[in-house]
Parts: structure tokens; C-alpha cells; sequence
């Protein structure tokens, strides 16, 4: 018993000397920051020689013996430490806007706040919420510059001089967010935007006082599900002529003004690859000119770099590390571009500490969250705000479930809560005038033309250096188009495909053209504006050696371009000869090629006859050849028979929604696909034309993509592509014993199981023995229903199709927003002003 005694006893004291010590570390961090806000403020921090001897004080009584009352010293230094913080200038040199909100409702992405009407999550919506400021100069007094108990306020940026605020505000659930203005002392609440049917959010104001926000006024949705996203747009002061100036086929949000008069937004795309790891920090020119990475696009965890802010008098930002499935929330973290694009080491720091250790340049590995790791952390941040260099503000849980508060951070170590108030508070920066940066000129011309893309040398680059200089002689663009429609039904790819397009990746692909490249490297080619593209280094034979897994654009009238092919952007452009590049030595290029047309790649119609002419007669059902291959356009549940056997066997090599990293050359795409090397071999005498031979490796190099086109005519069938409704698939399953619903995804697939062109050659009814079998004949009936079906009602793979109702609304209300967007252009253009209708006036409230 004495000695249970003796060792509780010298637990206690160890654990009394632990705290001690954890105490001093925070004395230490104290008096950092103590001489850090001294130097700084020399003439305004009056009470550092007082803090600093009340410090030492503490440090003193925590080194006395005996062992002293921790928890009464802790108390005093909480009480210090708050004090200490809040004399800093920064702090309390003028008052701090915050929102008072809800949490969002958790969702399936981190992009999903928006719940606008009419969509899957309109009813997440939870309204209330004010605008408020806190003056710690004050006593910390609250002033109320907007309240509701229905509207909810979000997304507040203070404008260069102080005096009045951009933010985005939603009435209730019946409204959606729009974009508004108000005094900094809460008078003039002004209306700036107010189209229906789509949501305004995340306002900032640009260098010339015209604002830059997201919009889903390009009304489109996640290719991985069902949600709306946002491209980034533009308008005047007073919100005539709004205008897009983000195109990439996702989402685009949290913009905010670089001290160079750029922009730094958070961008969520996929082009052939991963959806859960594709959303970087990106930067633009406020004319939508330029748009180029910042840092992680090819970093695997976090799977979210949000929410990025630049820090003054530094070429760093501070960022949100989050989850592609959470909400806007995570680890806060300070990057340092310099050091890198990518991975760990431009990771200076992070709060919490610890959450650096998930950062992770590829994957996967064996932790089982992944590209959502950052779900882990606790607790967690979001909406940074740099006062300084070392001094932040930030919304952060306080402990209470999901309830956010002001804190300020600071590189020192330093952590406190500012300010609480129920529900939660939100978006914390100061209320005061902030620099204005220069204006950048615009490279635009609103004529909607083409622009102009060159590339200075394809051989300089990520794993470039493994190409033969001389192999490149063509350079090919691809256009990857939005998803303007979504259906409740599902393929299982890489993630669900709502409906299905794919075997494995997400997107449909059209082909722009080709352009040669010079000897040294260099092209220089004309491509339209407005398209979301990607290019792929092309040999003498057509066939791709590497290509772009991200996607970019050009403004009319731009010319914009790159020094290689994945290369550094940290480093300075090679060296060039007296002359300048081959390419750039004569008028750009026009894309060429027998593919340059405006049609979507269709598998069916492209790849198919190919099959036809040459290998049906042995690869077809029932044929030795056969067992192996089948190659026969049989129609399936979602696909067709040709295309499942060619993915699932793996006789082709396309990368699908691949890595996040940067894949090497030749690592994928036709020269590593085992369906070209029989073929190049001349498997049993097959001779391909050369036209012949292009269709099939330009199909494996674009992703091998199957549907041409989202829309569909059976978005209640099985993966939406289905003539068979769910009571006949259910039916079908019970007399055949196949499970169609379960195999309807790549993973689980057990190759084509019906044949709607041949339904009597459908493999699910191999297994009866006798035809006259009144199970065969009633599942032979229910495959020759869909046959006809689809006479009737072709789907997207087929000529003749036609879209469901909804897709039709939905594709009527894409082409008005369009045309309200080209009226927009020929304003600017013309020196007029048009505004959202009806146009934004004080009484719009």
C-alpha cells in the first residue's frame, strides 16, 4: 500500500512538473511575441515593459520549490496571455468584422455550401445570421451591422478604404445567395446582383473597385455526383456587366486580390484523373487572362487547398488544408510557393503542428483516409486572415461540438479565443483601410475569337528529359467539357458517375486539332476561347507520348503560353537562341486533323466500325476467338460489349481517373497498350489504314472515353443509361440469378451479361439448358423489351437520341445563361451597361 502510495505521489509530481514545463514553453512563446509587437509598434505597444516583468514573474514562480499551484498560474497567465495579444495593434488598432452563422450542414463535398433552389441539397439551408464588429479598443464592444432571423450573410471582403463591405447574402431557403453591399457603420445595404436560379457568393473587390465572385450562372455539376458548382465572374462597381472569367469544368471559389493585383482562388478539376486530390490554389488575372497553378495541384493529401490568403510583405499564403468529403474546414497551414508547387517541404508550418505529418505528395499509401486524411484533424480552422506576417486571425472550434470562434494564432506559438457567440462565428478580418494594388491591364477583347497558346520547348519538363529530343512531331488539343446534367442513378468508376460515361474516368472528350511542332520543341497555335482544354505530345505515328492531366483556357485575343511541358515554374525560362523559337517565328498555327470538328468522341460511332470491318467475324460471341476478345457492338445495361471486354481484360492501358502525381512519358496511352502491339504486330494478318489506325490510338490516348454526351434518356434506369427500368432489372436478376445491380460498377463487373442488338446471344441466358423453359422465355422477353426500347428511345451512344424532359429544362436554362452572358460581352464591348434583371437598386433588399 506505501509503495501505490509513493508511486501515485511521484506521478502526480511528474505530472505537476510536466505542466510546469508546458507552462514555461508558453512564457516563452509570450515574451516572443512580446518583443516581436515591441519592435514592431514601438510607440504604440505601451505596456510591453510591463507584460514582460509580469512574465518573469510567472516564469519565477514556476520554478520555486516547492512545487507551486499550476492550475492558479495558468489561470494568470490565460488572463496575461489574452491581454498581452489583444494590446497588439494589429488587434485592437481598429475593429474586427466577423459573421455570426450556422455551420454549414455537413454534405458530400467540401464545395457544397451553397444549397441552392431546385438542386439535391436545397433543404441543407439553415438561415440567420449577422454581420457584426468587435473593437477590442473598446472593452470589446459588439456593434451590429446586419441581422436576420431567416437571411444568412457569408463571404464579407472589406473594400480598399474601409468604408463600406462586399459580401453574399441569401433571404431563405426560397431565395438564393446574392451579392450585396453595405456601409461600414451598417447603412446603405445595397442589392448588386439578383439573376434567379443561381447563386452569387465569395465577393472581392479588385484593384479598379470592379468585383470579382463566384456564380453558378454557368449552371454545371461535379462529374464525381450530383452537386452544383461555381465558376468565378465579374462585374462592375455597381453590378452592370457580369461576365465570366473562370472556365475550368468544376469548381471555382475563395477569391482573393494578391498584393500584384492577381487573383488567388481554390480550383476543383479533374482532367484524367483522381476527383478526391484535385483541388489546388490557382491565380489569375482579374480579366480571367492567365490563369495558372499556385501550388498542389498534384499534391495527393490534402485532397482540399482552400481558402488561401496572401501574407503581407511575404510570398507566402495561408490556406485551409481540408478533405475533398468534409466541409470547408481542416488544418490551417503556410505555404511558401519558392520552395516548391508540390508535397511537404513548401509547407512551412501548420496549425495544428502535427497535421504537416499528413501531407503527402503522392498516394496511395496504406492510411486508410487518403486524399481525406485532413478529416482527422482536431481541432479544426477555417476563414485565415494574415494581420501581419506572424499574426493571424482565424474561425476555429472552440471545444462545444461544431461551435466555431475567433481565434488569433501567431508563429510564436500563441493561441487564444477572441471572441464566442452562439450559433458561431465566421470570416473574422479587420475594418479598416487595407493597400490598394496596381490594376493589370486587360488582355481581353470580348470579341469571342480565338486566342493563343505557344510553348517555348515541349522537351523541357517533369520526366521530359527521358523523351528523345526530335520525338515530338505533333502537338494534339483536347477539349474536356462541363456536365450540365445529373441523374439519381449510378455507375460505379472512379467514384459514382452520375450517369455513366466511362468505364473508370469521368469526362466526355472532343477533339480540337493538331498542330506540328518545330525541331526545337516550339509551337504556336490559334485554339477557340472558352473551351476548357489539354494538350498531349504526339509521335510520327499520332500516338501520345505524354499528356496534360489539368485543364486550361484563353480569353479572346490572349496569347499565353508556357516554357515546356509540366515544367518548373519556379525556375527562370532557358536560355534562348539569337533568334526566337521556330514556331513563334511565323503566324500561329490552325488546328488541324481528321478529327478537328465539333463533335463529341462517340465510341460507337468511331471506334466500333473499326471493330466491325476487322475482328468481328472471330471476336464475337459463340466464336473460339471469342473466349478470349469479344469485340461485337452488342449493346449492354450501360455500355457496350466491345468496350467492357477491352477495359475489364486490360488490353488497353488508359490511365482513367489516374494518380495525382505527374506521370512519366509513355506510361500509359497506346505505347503501353497491349491491343496496339497485336495490332502493330499484325495479329493474324489484320491491316489497319492508317485513318483506321488513328481512330483506335487517339481513342486509348484521349482516356478511352465511351458516351459523348451527360445527357441521357433513362436517368431513373439502372446507371442512367439502361432501357430496362428497375422493376425488369429486378426481375431479370430473379430469373437469371445475376446480380445487375451489383455488378454495375468496373470493380465488381463481370463483363456483358445481355445483348440488347442480339438478345438471344445475352450471356445471362447461357445458364438455361432448354429455350422452352418458361424462365428462359420470360428473361429472353424482358432483354428483347429494352431492344425495342431503344429502337424507340435511342440513348446518348446512339443516333436519334434525344434527352429526358429534365435534361431538356436543364439544357434550356444552360443556353439562356448563355446568351444573357454573350449579351453581357457585347455590352462591354460596345461601352454599355446591362444589369441583372431587374436591375440592382437600395430598395432590392
Amino acid at each position: 500500500m506505501l509503495t501505490l502510495i509513493v508511486l501515485l505521489s511521484a506521478a502526480a509530481a511528474l505530472a505537476k512538473a510536466t505542466e510546469g514545463t508546458a507552462l514555461i514553453d508558453k512564457c516563452l512563446a509570450l515574451h516572443s511575441a512580446i518583443e516581436d509587437i515591441k519592435a514592431t509598434f514601438p510607440d504604440r505597444y505601451l505596456r510591453a515593459r510591463q507584460h514582460l516583468r509580469n512574465i518573469a514573474d510567472i516564469e519565477r514562480r514556476l520554478k520555486a520549490l516547492p512545487q507551486p499551484d499550476i492550475a492558479q498560474i495558468e489561470a494568470e497567465f490565460a488572463g496575461l496571455q489574452r491581454r498581452v495579444l489583444i494590446d497588439n495593434p494589429l488587434v485592437s488598432g481598429q475593429p474586427i468584422l466577423f459573421v455570426v452563422r450556422n455551420q454549414y450542414k455537413s454534405d458530400h463535398h467540401n464545395t457544397a455550401t451553397m444549397f441552392k433552389t431546385s438542386e439535391i441539397n436545397t433543404k441543407s439551408f439553415r438561415g440567420g445570421g449577422a454581420i457584426k464588429t468587435i473593437d477590442f479598443a473598446k472593452a470589446g464592444r459588439v456593434e451590429t451591422l446586419f441581422e436576420s432571423s431567416e437571411a444568412l450573410a457569408r463571404d464579407p471582403e472589406v473594400h480598399f478604404d474601409g468604408g463600406r463591405i462586399v459580401f453574399s447574402m441569401r433571404k431563405n431557403i426560397k431565395d438564393d445567395y446574392h451579392i450585396y453591399e453595405i456601409n461600414a457603420d451598417g447603412t446603405g445595404l445595397k442589392q448588386l446582383t439578383s439573376a434567379v436560379g443561381v447563386a452569387d457568393f465569395d465577393p472581392l473587390y479588385v484593384s479598379d473597385d470592379s468585383i470579382v465572385f463566384s456564380s453558378t450562372r454557368e449552371p454545371k455539376f461535379c462529374m464525381c455526383n450530383r452537386h452544383i458548382m461555381g465558376n468565378l465572374f465579374r462585374m462592375e462597381a455597381d453590378g452592370a456587366n457580369i461576365h465570366q472569367i473562370g472556365k475550368s469544368t468544376l469548381h471555382e471559389g475563395h477569391g482573393v486580390l494578391m498584393p500584384d493585383g492577381r487573383i488567388i482562388y481554390d480550383r476543383w478539376e479533374y482532367v484524367d484523373r483522381n476527383f478526391g486530390d484535385a483541388q489546388g490554389l490557382w491565380i489569375v488575372n482579374p480579366d480571367g487572362t492567365n490563369h495558372a497553378i499556385y501550388w498542389g495541384n498534384n499534391t495527393w493529401s490534402p485532397g482540399a487547398v482552400i481558402d488561401a490568403r496572401p501574407i503581407p510583405a511575404a510570398q507566402r499564403v495561408i490556406c485551409v488544408f481540408s478533405s475533398c468529403h468534409d466541409r470547408p474546414w481542416g488544418a490551417l497551414a503556410i505555404v511558401d510557393w519558392r520552395l516548391g508547387l508540390d508535397g511537404r517541404e513548401p509547407v512551412i508550418r501548420t496549425w495544428p503542428a502535427d497535421a504537416v505529418n499528413l501531407v503527402r505528395e503522392k498516394g496511395p499509401t496504406s492510411d486508410a483516409y487518403g486524399f481525406d486524411s485532413f478529416k482527422k484533424v482536431n481541432p479544426k480552422y477555417e476563414d485565415p486572415y494574415p494581420l501581419n506576417d506572424k499574426y493571424f486571425l482565424c474561425s476555429r472550434m472552440t471545444g462545444l461540438g461544431e461551435q466555431m470562434g475567433i481565434f488569433l494564432l501567431d508563429v510564436f506559438g500563441n493561441e487564444i479565443l477572441l471572441h464566442v457567440e452562439d450559433p458561431g462565428c465566421f470570416d473574422p478580418m479587420p475594418l479598416g483601410p487595407r493597400a490598394r494594388p496596381l490594376v493589370i491591364p486587360s488582355r481581353r477583347n470580348f470579341e469571342d475569337k480565338n486566342g493563343y497558346f505557344y510553348i517555348t520547348n515541349v522537351y523541357e519538363g517533369t520526366h521530359m528529359q527521358t523523351v528523345k529530343p526530335g520525338s515530338v512531331k505533333y502537338l494534339r488539343v483536347v477539349e474536356s467539357p462541363e456536365k450540365r446534367f445529373w441523374t439519381h442513378a449510378a455507375w460505379g468508376g472512379q467514384g459514382i458517375h452520375c450517369p455513366a460515361m466511362n468505364w473508370h474516368g469521368f469526362e466526355s472528350k472532343r477533339i480540337l486539332g493538331i498542330v506540328p511542332v518545330d525541331e526545337d520543341g516550339s509551337a504556336y497555335f490559334e485554339v477557340p476561347s472558352d473551351k476548357f482544354v489539354y494538350f498531349q505530345l504526339l509521335d510520327e505515328n499520332k500516338m501520345m507520348i505524354q499528356s496534360m492531366r489539368s485543364g486550361t483556357i484563353v480569353q479572346s485575343g490572349e496569347m499565353t503560353g508556357c516554357a515546356g511541358c509540366h515544367e518548373n515554374r519556379r525556375a527562370s525560362p532557358p536560355p534562348l537562341n539569337a533568334r526566337a523559337p521556330m514556331a513563334m517565328r511565323r503566324p500561329p498555327g490552325r488546328l488541324k486533323g481528321s478529327f478537328a470538328e465539333p463533335r463529341l468522341f462517340n465510341y460507337i460511332s468511331r471506334v466500333q466500325p473499326v471493330f466491325d470491318k476487322h475482328c468481328v467475324r472471330c471476336h464475337d460471341f459463340g466464336k473460339k476467338a471469342g473466349k478470349k476478345l469479344i469485340l461485337a457492338g452488342d449493346r449492354t445495361n450501360t455500355f457496350n460489349t466491345s468496350y467492357n471486354e477491352l477495359w475489364r481484360k486490360k488490353y488497353i492501358t488508359a490511365i482513367g481517373a489516374g494518380p495525382s502525381d505527374i506521370q512519366p512519358p509513355y506510361s500509359w496511352g497506346s505505347h503501353a497498350s497491349k491491343l496496339i502491339d497485336m495490332i502493330r504486330k499484325g495479329h493474324n494478318d489484320v491491316k489497319l489504314t492508317k485513318a483506321e489506325f488513328e481512330i483506335i490510338v487517339t481513342w486509348i490516348d484521349i482516356n478511352a472515353p465511351y458516351y459523348p454526351r451527360y445527357d441521357c434518356a433513362y436517368p431513373d434506369n439502372l446507371t442512367g443509361r439502361s432501357p430496362l427500368d428497375n422493376k425488369q432489372i429486378k426481375r431479370l436478376t430473379e430469373l437469371t440469378g445475376v446480380p445487375f445491380a451489383n455488378l454495375a460498377n468496373y470493380s465488381k463487373n463481370q463483363g456483358p451479361q445481355v445483348s440488347f442488338d442480339r438478345p438471344h446471344l445475352s450471356p445471362c441466358l447461357q445458364k438455361f439448358k432448354d429455350t422452352a423453359d418458361a424462365a428462359y422465355i420470360e428473361a429472353l422477353s424482358i432483354i428483347q423489351a429494352g431492344c425495342r426500347m431503344l429502337q424507340s428511345r435511342p440513348r446518348a451512344d446512339m443516333d436519334g437520341f434525344q434527352a429526358c424532359p429534365t435534361d431538356q429544362k436543364r439544357q434550356a436554362e444552360y443556353a439562356m445563361r448563355q446568351h444573357i452572358e454573350m449579351q453581357n460581352r457585347t455590352a462591354i464591348r460596345t461601352g454599355q451597361k446591362l444589369y441583372d434583371s431587374p436591375a440592382p437598386t437600395e430598395e432590392n433588399k
